[in-house]
């Protein structure tokens, strides 16, 4: 195994962790902001029902002025009708009189029908206005509890960056760019042992010739299939690393 290899090994664990560090944020931002958009929503809505509301009492104002315009007419018409002496001219206005009286029981029946919508609009909003403070109320906790494990997570992915920082400047330059080129493209383990002449990234058998020259180390040997880069999980170089801890403990668990 080449030796420059070990530190790509430690590196790359790192990488893993801080790969599920990430993912693990984006869960905890996704339900945050499922959390912003449920508020968000209400407060919304709630906005849109008072726009709604105000429409609709101006609706009922405009109609109340011409409600009381037609009693005045209804008013006028009968002062005028109780002087008229020519019965010609007294059913003329009782006609008059008449028709606005059903233009007036018109207007009150819309009237009606607004006072009502209305009591239904303000109720709607009354809801919105609790459903919007109980979930400001019932989410306090867990947006706290999410920014909380948020700022954990960026606490120790600072840690574990450090960690890396470091390795990196003991990590062979030409190995390193290559590792890091295929974790770009995979965000996945890069490099990974044969097991059973098998590539343990992709699953594919391989040859007999490949697993010599992965067992040698003389030289990186990627993979025909996928182009991670195989070692040899049994090398010596591997003692005392995070990897080979990894392997006793699987090899113990099977025991």
């Amino acid at each position: 195994m080449l030796e420059s290899l070990k530190v790509i090994l430690e590196i790359q664990e790192l990488d893993m962790k801080m790969i599920q560090l990430m993912h693990l944020k984006r869960q905890r931002q996704k339900e945050l902001d499922r959390i912003h958009a449920t508020k968000s929503a209400l407060r919304e809505r709630a906005v849109e029902k008072e726009k709604e509301i105000l429409e609709l009492k101006k609706l009922i104002r405009l109609t109340e002025g011409e409600h009381d315009e037609i009693l005045a007419k209804i008013k006028k018409l009968e002062s005028q009708q109780s002087a008229i002496k020519k019965v010609d001219e007294y059913n003329a206005i009782t006609h008059e009189i008449s028709s606005a009286d059903r233009e007036r029981l018109g207007k009150e029946q819309r009237l009606s029908d607004l006072y009502e919508k209305l009591a239904a609009e303000e109720d709607v909003l009354k809801s919105l206005n609790e459903s919007l403070e109980s979930t400001i109320q019932d989410s306090k906790a867990f947006e706290s509890e999410i920014q909380e494990s948020i700022r954990e997570i960026n606490e120790e992915g600072r840690f574990l960056k450090g960690g890396r920082d470091t390795l990196v400047k003991g990590a062979n330059p030409d190995v390193f760019r290559v590792y890091e080129r295929l974790l770009t493209n995979k965000r996945d383990r890069v490099v990974v042992p044969l097991e059973n002449r098998c590539c343990s990234g992709c699953h594919i058998m391989l040859t007999a010739q490949h697993e010599n020259l992965v067992r040698r180390g003389e030289r990186l040997v990627f993979c025909e299939h996928c182009s991670r880069i195989h070692y040899w999980q049994e090398s010596k170089a591997l003692e005392d690393t995070v990897i080979a801890t990894k392997q006793r403990r699987r090899r113990s668990s099977k025991v």
